[in-house]
């Protein structure tokens, strides 16, 4: 079976992260009040949510982008502008890794990849790769943005995994920010392994020192946008234990500073692995 219109159920693919210090000062809620409740259900928890206006997040967000590929700033995320570039060096382990592996060539599929931001993190130091192709699968008014203001040589936009897939073979899936945000994760992570795409790499995904997986309302300051929406803390050794047939190669703390409590109960953190394919 295809897996087919695979992006549609996104929550919303500009995603909060707890960053080190920007160029704006925009935390200034408690960390108890941007990850809020203890929900039984992702219906419970999108009723206790805002929700958000993708219309102006796609524009914030392409906005910051620009002035990053036109060399008017140095860094984006989340539609916020850095003052210096944060790298990933699990990440850029894992997409290094795999390009050797594949004689100096990297084809990522970047799910939920926004407008770039992680190509624009890391391209300095991929560009002496043979091949670099990096395909972006996200909702459709990213996609259109993505193919009218930011598409090269390198960077793709795609509405789907299979429209993805039928023009280029990747040899990593990266999962940047993204399960967290998902209604059912555990059924993304049986489509992510069908793709027995050789590397997975996890980054900026949430975990908590918890037995089991805590859902929570994430409250955005609105200093980045007016949003709320249901966000999972994960449950590390049950979610890792679903990416069946492979194997963790490395396991990193993601770049982002993490949320010392959720609910004034929970110490959270970001977390990210390093998964290749038993073979």
């Amino acid at each position: 079976m295809g897996i087919k219109n695979i992006i549609k159920a996104f929550i919303p693919p500009i995603l909060l992260s707890l960053f080190r210090k920007p160029k704006i000062e925009m935390l200034k809620k408690p960390e108890s009040e941007i990850w809020s409740g203890n929900y039984s259900s992702w219906l419970e928890a999108k009723a206790q949510s805002s929700g958000y206006d993708s219309v102006t997040i796609l524009e914030k967000c392409k906005t910051a982008i620009l002035k990053v590929k036109n060399a008017e700033a140095v860094y984006e995320r989340d539609s916020v502008l850095f003052d210096e570039i944060q790298h990933s060096w699990g990440l850029l382990a894992g997409l290094q890794r795999a390009a050797l592996e594949n004689n100096a060539k990297l084809c990522v599929l970047d799910f939920g990849g926004s407008l770039g931001s992680t190509y624009y993190q890391n391209k300095d130091f991929l560009e002496t790769l043979d091949d670099l192709q990096w395909c972006i699968v996200e909702q459709p008014n990213f996609v259109d943005c993505g193919k009218m203001y930011f598409e090269n040589e390198q960077l793709k936009f795609y509405h789907t995994v299979d429209e993805c897939i039928s023009k280029h073979n990747p040899n990593v899936l990266l999962l940047s920010s993204v399960m967290q945000y998902l209604e059912k994760p555990y059924e993304w992570i049986a489509k992510y392994v069908a793709l027995k795409i050789p590397y997975i790499i996890i980054d900026r995904t949430a975990f908590v020192n918890s037995e089991r997986d805590i859902l929570t309302v994430q409250n955005v300051p609105e200093e980045i946008y007016k949003a709320s929406y249901p966000a999972w803390f994960f449950d590390e050794k049950k979610m890792l234990s679903k990416f069946k047939n492979y194997r963790i190669l490395g396991s990193f703390e993601s770049f982002c500073d993490a949320p010392q409590l959720i609910n004034s109960t929970y110490k959270g953190k970001w977390r990210g692995h390093i998964l290749g394919l038993s073979k």
